[in-house]
């Protein structure tokens, strides 16, 4: 790649996302930005979402702790981590879930960013349980 800044590599990334370029196709981009940019924590908070839509939760735990490390204030991260304890079958989910919730529950604004990616998710795997019960949790 020969775009040089952090925000200039993501929104190519981003784009294609959007544009629905096959998630295999996606993780070694976000990869590549990650390991240029490895203390930058949307590009592992993305990470982690493709690893998750591919059914990588090893994968995508560790990439959500990292973006967590670097923002511990990013309400996706959080959900990307609380989904990765899911698909993991670890503990630790509900305090990030109770976390959520607060944030849900005190902006409108991370309120929809969620369930616009939780709508983004279920649109890409429908099927996704774990995705479907973290739903049920944040907005039931």
């Amino acid at each position: 790649m020969d775009i040089a800044t952090p925000d200039d590599l993501f929104s190519v990334a981003i784009e294609r996302y959007k544009a629905g370029e096959p998630i295999a196709e996606l993780i070694p981009l976000f990869k590549e930005i990650c390991q240029r940019f490895p203390k930058t924590s949307a590009p592992w908070t993305c990470l982690a979402w493709l690893y998750l839509l591919s059914d990588q939760g090893n994968l995508a735990l560790e990439s959500a702790k990292k973006a967590l490390k670097f923002n511990a204030q990013d309400p996706q991260a959080r959900v990307n981590l609380a989904l990765a304890l899911l698909e993991t079958q670890q503990k630790g989910v509900r305090s990030h879930v109770e976390i959520l919730q607060h944030l849900i529950a005190t902006s409108s604004e991370v309120r929809d960013e969620i369930e616009t990616s939780i709508d983004d998710g279920l649109t890409r795997k429908p099927e996704w349980k774990a995705l479907l019960k973290m739903k049920q949790w944040l907005f039931s």
